[in-house]
């Protein structure tokens, strides 16, 4: 849906009228047959208005009293600079989202996503919106399949970068193709323009489906060992490079997603520690995402994650790209522990976090101004 802090704003004046809207689109869900739903979101990179602040201060609520709606903030962008009153909003609305489901694993944290430079079309809870660029209705397609370029690369072991990266390419292609022609036959039989395929690939927690196990078939002992980000990098290039070629329009994300409890390699490198917080935020400058779906300690201060969320914000900014944070305080818990999600959300071990105080610095008041590079413009040449 349209972001709700749009729409519902000249109706709502407290978070509990957001809240209702909430409830109306999660009947809506449940009546159409949809999994998910999206659009609870809000659009603050460069400031708050009282309808933005409003939807914010209703997430809690709102996902706790829903079972289908997604909600996602973007607090940062390459042209805006960082929001930096929205990232410790954010801090205290994560937190409190943990809190009120912390019988359930503090999993209403899962629906939850910041971003930097969101994109209008991306089809990919739980960050997806319908952006105020696009027509009245469009398909976006996201298409996966990280156990097929794995099954792949099986077939080139020991070969050098060159097969390697060919074979990433070629497989990436014939998958894409595939979700070119579904999304044009969708289209077609209910009549609503075709948008754009997502080229992400986004593992699940089965056994087979994992981009980190894409990673150690390139020749890594666990995701997070030496050479990881060089590795990732080569797999979201190549992944690009042969999507493109398959797809009229690409859009979305387009790269790979590292998301922990959702990716049974992943789970398996934080289990065995050779995978940290500071390698995943390492990773995140060359993949699709950001920390994804990362359970930390219960007793994570507010303004210790809102310091993630600027760290995460910051990397989407100055490389123009976007970046996004799902994290989840596990209310209760302590590193070591597993929080249980079930389905596509799989489960998670708690994360140690950064022990050492940034509230001195997200305490202060204002934004981030945008990096010098964003002033670029587009000069036209004055014709003879």
């Amino acid at each position: 849906m349209t972001p709700i802090a749009l729409v519902g704003g000249s109706a709502c004046k407290t978070p509990e009228d957001f809240a209702t809207i909430a409830a109306t689109m999660d009947r809506a869900a449940k009546t159409v047959g949809v999994n998910l739903i999206g659009g609870y979101s809000a659009l603050v990179s460069k400031g708050m208005t009282k309808a933005d602040e409003l939807l914010i201060r209703s997430i809690p609520q709102a996902l706790h009293s829903t079972e289908r709606v997604c909600s996602s903030v973007n607090l940062a962008s390459t042209k805006t600079g960082i929001n930096m009153d929205a990232v410790r909003l954010m801090g205290e609305i994560i937190l409190q989202t943990a809190e009120i489901s912390k019988d359930n694993d503090s999993a209403d944290c899962m629906k939850l996503v910041v971003f930097c430079n969101a994109p209008d079309d991306n089809p990919f809870m739980a960050g997806a919106f319908h952006g105020v660029t696009e027509a009245d209705a469009i398909i976006n397609v996201g298409v996966s399949g990280p156990g097929v370029v794995k099954n792949a690369l099986e077939k080139v072991r020991g070969e050098n970068f060159e097969v390697l990266c060919e074979t990433i390419k070629k497989t990436a292609f014939k998958v894409t193709r595939v979700g070119q022609l579904v999304a044009q036959e969708a289209s077609k039989r209910l009549n609503i323009p075709f948008g754009i395929v997502d080229l992400s690939l986004a593992p699940t927690p089965a056994i087979g489906d994992s981009v980190a196990d894409i990673l150690c078939e390139c020749g890594l002992e666990y995701a997070g060992a030496p050479g990881t980000t060089a590795a990732l990098a080569m797999l979201n290039d190549q992944v690009k490079k042969g999507g493109v070629m398959a797809s009229s329009y690409v859009g979305g994300l387009s790269g790979a997603f590292i998301p922990v409890s959702e990716d049974q390699g992943m789970i398996n490198a934080v289990e065995a520690g050779a995978i940290s917080l500071e390698k995943l935020e390492a990773m995140t400058c060359v993949c699709s995402v950001g920390l994804d779906m990362i359970a930390i300690p219960g007793d994570t201060k507010a303004t210790t994650i809102s310091g993630m969320i600027a760290d995460e914000m910051a990397i989407g900014m100055v490389n123009q790209k976007t970046t996004a944070a799902r994290l989840i305080p596990a209310v209760g818990k302590g590193v070591g522990d597993r929080v249980e999600f079930g389905g596509l959300f799989g489960y998670a071990p708690v994360m140690p976090v950064n022990k050492y105080s940034c509230d001195d610095f997200i305490n202060r008041t204002g934004r981030i101004p945008a990096p010098i590079h964003s002033f670029k413009k587009l000069i036209g040449k004055k014709q003879k």
